[in-house]
């Protein structure tokens, strides 16, 4: 008996439990851990961020990019995330058995991001469900829905953001509306969609937010059947009690993107697991270090509190003397024109005796200072630049048009692609970005994971339906 009486859902054409696999980037969810999702009865996500794809032999294929222009790097990243997309789909399809359902998980300011999710839905007919999306403003994703005829389920965190989705474009295609995934801006892991009226250091109540969501959904004619998907700070389902069957918003379902993470199909290294059980409630921070733009929550390794650091080194100059910048910069630059103020100047001077003495230019007219070893890494990272997003604040690339942002490429930023695919390719975990939900801390709490027991997927998905 699942807590509260909770019941099947219709999706797809088929019954599954509200219970959706949240789809996470680069690696973290594969077929391993979706198809066993779908095999547990509910909706499994494959991730189709940079996919791995295997040779004759089941190996992983290293993504290796040898071109010599961004923009045929970029062409093989592209051929990469569909052949990879296209296997990770085909073994999780395999593995469900004919249960649940299983989508796939697209970020759409991911480089190439339509050409990769139209080549996969082209080679998977039949196979895929539903295509999650988020990451910017989706509008196309329903045109491209219609023609594969799979569902589409726009990831946003506002009702503001759907209304703007379904006015623009959703409407033309209400019949797939799969469902809308409201993500937690301050809770969820990975790419949030903070808006700049919200307050990053202000949590706001969930609810209040998810039953604006559903007013507009009403107000529009969808009908309380297609659910709202409440992703970001679920762990027990005991607490959303107040959740389900609540007639003010209509048909929920619950996204779970931390908890399997430590399960035993999770591709994820065996060192990223271990260091989930030691998360403390302050290990998870919110932060704009990340080339997208957007907010991000990941664990404070080592690499996070390098970047934090890098960005504190950050002085404000001027090309001349004016207003507080009286003085010339002699530490860190070449040259004599960068004006800062003498209280910076003390500080550059300070920094480089302890051995930053680089000075990196910002787009904002600023400098960072780093030793020498991180700016070797930083204009290395650059210049090897694969066009991963579609907009790359660390590396100035755009994916259209004249393949240029216009902007100096920031070094307080770092090459994302690169340390995703490091970290879940058994990477040392304090070197890199390694993503978590806000309540990762609960696994050193929860007894479910006293002992080390790390469950099986459908032990975790049994464990979710009993309330715990």
């Amino acid at each position: 008996m699942a807590f509260k009486g909770l019941k099947p859902i219709s999706y797809a054409g088929r019954e599954v439990w509200p219970l959706i696999e949240g789809g996470k980037g680069v690696a973290a969810t594969n077929h391993a851990s979706s198809g066993a999702w779908a095999a547990a009865g509910g909706i499994g996500t494959v991730s189709a961020v940079n996919a791995d794809s295997f040779d004759p032999e089941g190996k992983i294929i290293p993504q290796v990019y040898e071109a010599l222009t961004r923009r045929e790097r970029h062409e093989q990243l592209i051929r990469y995330g569909i052949d990879g997309a296209v296997a990770q789909v085909q073994r999780a399809h395999d593995i469900a058995g004919g249960k649940g359902a299983i989508n796939i998980n697209v970020l759409w300011e991911m480089g190439g991001s339509q050409a990769i999710l139209e080549g996969v839905l082209e080679q998977t007919r039949g196979l895929i469900a539903g295509v999650t999306c988020g990451a910017g403003m989706p509008y196309k994703l329903s045109e491209i829905a219609a023609r594969f005829d799979v569902n589409y389920l726009p990831i946003i965190s506002s009702a503001r953001a759907f209304r703007a989705l379904w006015k623009r474009a959703y409407h033309k295609v209400p019949e797939l509306l799969g469902g809308v995934v409201y993500e937690d801006p301050w809770l969820a892991g990975g790419h949030n969609g903070l808006s700049n009226a919200e307050d990053p250091l202000k949590p706001e109540d969930p609810f209040p937010r998810v039953k604006a969501l559903r007013d507009v959904m009403r107000k529009e004619g969808i009908p309380d059947a297609v659910p709202i998907i409440m992703a970001g700070g679920v762990w027990f389902l005991r607490e959303w009690d107040d959740w389900i069957d609540n007639p003010e918003l209509g048909q929920m379902a619950f996204q779970f993107g931390t908890r399997p993470l430590l399960t035993q199909e999770s591709p994820i290294p065996q060192g990223w697991k271990d260091r989930l059980r030691e998360i403390e409630p302050e290990d998870v921070l919110l932060h704009r270090f990340s080339p997208t733009g957007f907010y991000s929550s990941a664990v404070r390794t080592p690499f996070l509190r390098s970047l934090q650091a890098r960005s504190e080194r950050q002085i404000p100059y001027s090309k001349a003397e004016a207003g507080e910048h009286t003085v010339q910069l002699d530490v860190g630059v070449k040259g004599k024109n960068f004006w800062v103020s003498p209280k910076d100047r003390d500080r550059a001077r300070e920094w480089t005796v302890q051995g930053h003495d680089n000075g990196l230019k910002t787009p904002d007219e600023t400098l960072i200072f780093v030793n020498a070893e991180e700016r070797d890494m930083i204009r290395k990272d650059q210049t090897d630049c694969m066009g991963c997003l579609s907009h790359c604040g660390f590396s100035s690339w755009k994916d259209h048009d004249d393949y240029t942002t216009g902007r100096l490429a920031d070094p307080r930023s770092f090459c994302i692609q690169k340390t995703l695919q490091d970290i879940a390719h058994g990477g040392p975990v304090d070197r890199n970005l390694m993503f978590a939900g806000h309540g990762a801390y609960r696994f050193k709490l929860d007894p479910f994971y006293s002992n080390k027991f790390t469950p099986t997927v459908k032990e975790l998905v049994d464990r979710i339906l009993t309330g715990e």
